[in-house]
């Protein structure tokens, strides 16, 4: 069985989301492209824009990374004006969006008004409250490797609906079918049904 990685950032892996980095060319699978708030050049950022809509063909999934970063040096505000731009960007292009954030998750929620398309906080990792108010407020949650170990993660994802969440590599390296099998787990359900559901939440995404 082929488990869909929602986000890595490996070209081998053909079955998920890969994340296209600046100046690379596009795989013949899946990918995303966005500006993440660390690779924002100030002085070049209409050329990252129209990058990035150079190279929407047809197996771009997704907008992302994208979001917002309390630790990276870019200025706030610039991280924010850079954000709103892909928001529209992803209205305009209908296609959902792969949130990175760090330390700001009730900024990216009060963004989440001015997005007609999905928002997906990948790598999700962070308290129950947190996860509570994303999907309160309609967001979905990719959860990676730190749910193999995490106990509170592993309650937060137990009590995640199963329509909302995805399971992802990132940058890590494991084999994203141990995740699913701690993920079937988790849920009480089999590896067929977590597979289908996954997949099932992938075409609600792509449809909007």
């Amino acid at each position: 069985m082929d488990f869909f990685d929602f986000h890595h950032h490996k070209k081998y892996i053909r079955n998920g989301i890969y994340n296209l980095n600046s100046g690379q060319i596009p795989p013949d699978f899946p990918y995303s492209i966005g500006i993440h708030p660390q690779d924002i050049d100030v002085n070049n950022l209409e050329q990252q824009f129209l990058w990035m809509k150079g190279m929407m063909f047809q197996n771009c999934f997704a907008i992302g990374e994208c979001g917002l970063d309390s630790l990276v040096s870019i200025d706030q505000k610039i991280q924010e004006e850079v954000f709103l731009r892909q928001i529209r960007l992803a209205n305009e292009v209908r296609k959902p969006m792969i949130i990175h954030c760090v330390r700001k998750f009730y900024e990216v929620i009060s963004f989440k008004k001015k997005a007609e398309q999905p928002m997906i906080i990948h790598g999700f990792n962070k308290k129950h409250q947190i996860a509570e108010d994303l999907l309160a407020n309609n967001f979905y949650l990719s959860f990676g490797k730190a749910v193999l170990y995490n106990l509170s993660l592993q309650d937060i994802l137990k009590n995640t609906p199963l329509d909302k969440f995805f399971l992802e590599t990132d940058n890590e390296d494991f084999n994203i079918e141990e995740l699913y099998g701690k993920v079937s787990e988790i849920k009480g359900i089999s590896l067929e049904q977590l597979n289908e559901q996954i997949l099932e939440n992938l075409e609600t995404i792509k449809n909007g």
